[in-house]
């Protein structure tokens, strides 16, 4: 994180209101709760600001077990066997060679994501490009109906719903299985983990932003129960969402907000949340399967995201780039998962 200082500090913050500051549940529970994952049920009644401070403290924790395996820190940098991800370099070559066509492409090297010359990935970036510059003068010439942009809504949705998310696959060439980290002995039930929200043949109502969103009443209900935490958790989200350099690979003065916001909602559509007001068919075109299966395994199975999944995305892209892609897949998540159990919440309330 120490790549993107002004998210570091809001996350610091958070962190530390969270685990020490004053609040609803006493710091023994905090931790257990953080250390576990999960609220089991206890023999006394939990008061409504218990009940937020502990979802606050499991969706928090859930996302940084996100961003952890999503970077590939484990085992932990200090220790032993530590390591983290790190996009694939070319020996001896620099990208400014690329871009000022001072290149042999016969002495491109392979790089570890299989097979991909430095040129390919290299024009990968320039379509991407391209594709966000059509797109921006398609929205300029007509905008979908409200019909069509609920079907792309749904046929995204369902799509996701197939999107491979385990450490093998076909989408890999390799031998890379998921890495051996058994998980399994933390729970009683040893069935238990991610499952899809809609299962095939199963109507699940969509989640509609415009009932009931984070803006105007996750934010409120959170900070009526557990003061100022909602305000650190709001900042949270927006540097998140809004953080951008301008740059893409080697481009600059790049205005990334259509790919960031296509990133997020992609995020929420796979949990059934819609905004009204977004075309889902942008998706498809500006994230492709490999980012895809990345992004789901990092979202719903981070213990099973494998180096060659990291790899395989954005090839060009800066390691600081990738780290940037991790912090809007956890925060996404994280307002996800917020959504639905604040929503609960509310409703029992009321």
């Amino acid at each position: 994180m120490v790549f993107h200082p002004q998210y570091l500090e809001s996350f610091l913050k958070t962190q530390h209101y969270l685990l020490q500051m004053d609040g609803p549940l006493p710091l023994h529970y905090r931790h257990y709760i953080g250390i576990m994952g999960l609220l089991k049920a206890e023999e006394h009644s939990w008061s409504l600001a218990e009940l937020v401070h502990a979802v606050v403290l499991l969706t928090h924790y859930h996302s940084l077990a996100s961003f952890t395996f999503g970077c590939g820190i484990s085992p932990e940098i200090h220790c032993d066997g530590g390591h983290t991800f790190r996009s694939p370099s070319v020996s001896n070559y620099c990208i400014c060679d690329i871009a000022n066509g001072n290149h042999n492409v016969d002495e491109m090297q392979v790089n570890s994501a299989g097979n991909v010359s430095v040129s390919d990935s290299f024009f990968e970036v320039e379509a991407l490009m391209e594709k966000m510059k059509q797109l921006q003068e398609c929205r300029d010439e007509e905008e979908a109906s409200q019909e069509e942009m609920a079907s792309r809504f749904e046929i995204e949705k369902r799509e996701s719903m197939f999107v491979f998310s385990s450490g093998k696959s076909s989408d890999y060439n390799d031998e890379e299985v998921t890495p051996a980290r058994d998980v399994s002995r933390h729970f009683e039930d040893t069935s238990y983990g991610y499952k899809d929200f809609s299962r095939h043949g199963m109507h699940v109502p969509t989640f509609r932003v415009q009932d009931y969103c984070w803006e105007d009443h996750g934010y409120s209900l959170v900070n009526r129960l557990y003061p100022d935490v909602g305000q650190l958790i709001d900042e949270k989200f927006h540097i998140a969402y809004n953080l951008t350099y301008n740059t893409m690979a080697m481009h600059k003065d790049v205005d990334t907000s259509m790919l960031r916001r296509a990133i997020w909602n992609y995020i929420h559509c796979m949990f059934g949340i819609r905004y009204d007001d977004y075309d889902y068919g942008e998706i498809n075109q500006l994230l492709d399967r490999s980012f895809k299966v990345y992004i789901k395994t990092v979202v719903c199975t981070p213990e099973k995201v494998t180096k060659r999944m990291y790899d395989s995305f954005w090839r060009q892209f800066k390691h600081s780039e990738k780290v940037h892609v991790n912090l809007l897949l956890i925060e996404a998540r994280m307002q996800a998962e917020l959504l639905y159990a604040l929503r609960a919440i509310t409703r029992y309330m009321t």
